[in-house]
């Protein structure tokens, strides 16, 4: 079954399903490297709070496309770091999927950390003094008392940075990953079908968006901190 001449639909699929990977991999590294940011942002040393502000900002305020080119082009092309084994007959492919994750998960970073830096200022200021009365560390207030609070407090922002995210993806066709809004591209401009194309594509969003939206916000409801 062909979605349009010469395009099955298993070739949309397998492009959605690289959108999937996309999402997860880079939503993993960024959920990591974000709360990383805000523990850094949070942190009673000045110069770890310079830092994470400075990543936060500067990031924030930087094109996702140029953050994935660099990544393609700065790393992979001036320094020689691909990612993948250069002896593999896919190493091209593997180093672009892998580069557009690294840039993707670095962007998403930024947001991420805000969202939780949100979340930990939920939290009532006495129950952090009460934990450094008992003699907690700054690390152990965070990873008790918290973290745990600010994550159940912001899941659905959370949930809406993952939705941007995964329209995100679409930037990685910049440096040549098959997935959707690249063989979008090709479809338009073998076909001309702009219309077809772009109604089977942009529900194809749709149908990954929407119940990662509802989701979120059920989770959100149910894991609420109750005050």
């Amino acid at each position: 079954m062909e979605v349009l001449p010469g395009y099955p639909v298993g070739q949309v699929v397998e492009a959605f399903w690289t959108t999937i990977q996309l999402t997860v991999y880079s939503g993993i590294g960024a959920l990591v490297l974000g709360t990383v940011l805000a523990a850094m942002r949070l942190a009673p040393m000045p110069v770890l709070r310079w830092l994470g502000a400075t990543y936060v900002n500067v990031v924030r305020n930087t094109p996702l496309t140029l953050i994935i080119l660099f990544c393609s082009f700065g790393l992979a092309g001036t320094m020689g770091i691909t990612l993948a084994d250069p002896n593999s007959l896919t190493s091209i492919e593997d180093s672009n999927f892998r580069l557009a994750v690294l840039g993707l998960a670095l962007y998403t970073a930024a947001f991420v950390c805000e969202t939780v830096r949100s979340g930990v200022n939920t939290v009532p200021l006495g129950q952090a003094e009460a934990a450094r009365s008992l003699g907690l560390t700054f690390g152990q207030n965070l990873r008790i008392i918290l973290l745990p609070q600010a994550f159940r407090a912001v899941i659905i922002p959370l949930g809406s940075v993952l939705i941007a995210l995964t329209k995100n993806t679409t930037i990685a066709s910049a440096i040549g990953v098959a997935e959707a809004a690249l063989l979008m591209k090709e479809m338009i401009e073998n076909t001309a079908a702009i219309l077809t194309v772009g109604t089977i594509f942009a529900a194809g969003f749709v149908v990954l968006t929407l119940p990662t939206g509802l989701f979120f916000g059920w989770l959100g409801k149910r894991m609420a901190v109750t005050r």
